[in-house]
Order: structure tokens, then C-alpha cells, then sequence
């Protein structure tokens, strides 16, 4: 997928994204929305510090971003689009059911930029299908792609 223009039009800050995502620190892994076209696409960064809580133990001699905490942002910058194009998204949660095609190309570390860029593969009922690209300088890092299963928020509560 290429890197597409900034658009102001799809952007959302931290308190737009914790308003839509139940995560919260430290697993909150997306920044902000920089443009999202609902049910088709949207691009998203997280900014990689030095001070994440996770390179106090991977690894504390040469710090590298775990492979599985980018395929969780890629879900969660996903989750963003899922939320943003369904109705009564505050009714519904989305857990991811299938990740397939992961592939990781290169370690992102402290001072990187990552960038999310995701398609909507398919968006029916209870289930939707994406495909995620994490971008650091134009550079593909990681790629993947996800099944997420919607469920109803009041299901859960029985």
C-alpha cells in the first residue's frame, strides 16, 4: 500500500483515541489518526521512545520494539477504522480472531516513527478482515493480516 497525503479531514488526537479504544497505558500503542477514509482506510503513527516500558526487558543492551507489540498496534490503529465505521460502536467490542501473513522486516527501536497504514478488506455483521503496514521513513517494517470478531458489549456483561 503507498503512503497516501496527510488529510486533516480524518484526523484524531490521544483524547479522540481514548475515547474510541478501551486500551489504556502501557498498551495503548497508537498516537493519533492522521486520515481515515470510514470503512475503507486509515493512517495512524506511534512515536517509539526511549522510555517505553517495554525495552526495560527487550532487550536492555540493544532495544528493539517486540514483533507482537507492532502486530497489536497495527490491531488497534484497525480497531480505530472498525469503530469509526460502524454504528453503535460504543455498544460493541472487537477482539482479534486471526492474524495471518505477519511479516516483520527490519527492528524498530528508540526515535523511530512508526506508520500505520490500513485497508479494509471486508467489513460484514460480526466479523471484519484488514490488512496492516507499519512504515518507519518509507521503509515497510511489518506487515500483516487480521480477522476481528465484533461482539456485543451487553453479551459480555451476562
Amino acid at each position: 500500500m503507498p503512503q497516501k497525503p496527510l488529510n486533516k479531514s480524518g484526523f484524531l488526537n490521544i483524547e479522540k483515541i481514548l475515547k474510541t479504544l478501551p486500551h489504556r497505558y502501557p498498551f495503548l500503542l497508537v498516537d493519533r489518526v492522521l486520515e481515515m477514509e470510514k470503512g475503507k482506510s486509515l493512517v495512524a503513527i506511534k512515536n517509539v521512545t526511549y522510555n517505553e516500558e517495554f525495552f526495560q526487558g527487550h532487550f536492555p543492551d540493544l532495544r528493539v520494539m517486540p514483533g507482537v507489540l507492532i502486530l497489536e498496534a497495527l490491531a488497534q490503529a484497525g480497531g480505530l477504522l472498525i469503530y469509526n465505521s460502524i454504528p453503535d460502536p460504543e455498544k460493541k467490542i472487537f477482539f482479534l480472531s486471526k492474524v495471518d501473513k505477519a511479516k516483520f522486516r527490519r527492528p524498530v527501536v528508540p526515535g523511530d516513527q512508526l506508520r500505520f497504514e490500513i485497508e479494509m478488506l471486508r467489513l460484514k455483521n460480526r466479523y471484519c478482515h484488514y490488512k496492516g503496514e507499519a512504515f518507519v521513513e518509507g521503509e515497510l517494517v511489518a506487515e500483516c493480516e487480521v480477522v476481528a470478531s465484533l461482539t456485543d458489549i451487553e453479551k459480555l456483561n451476562e
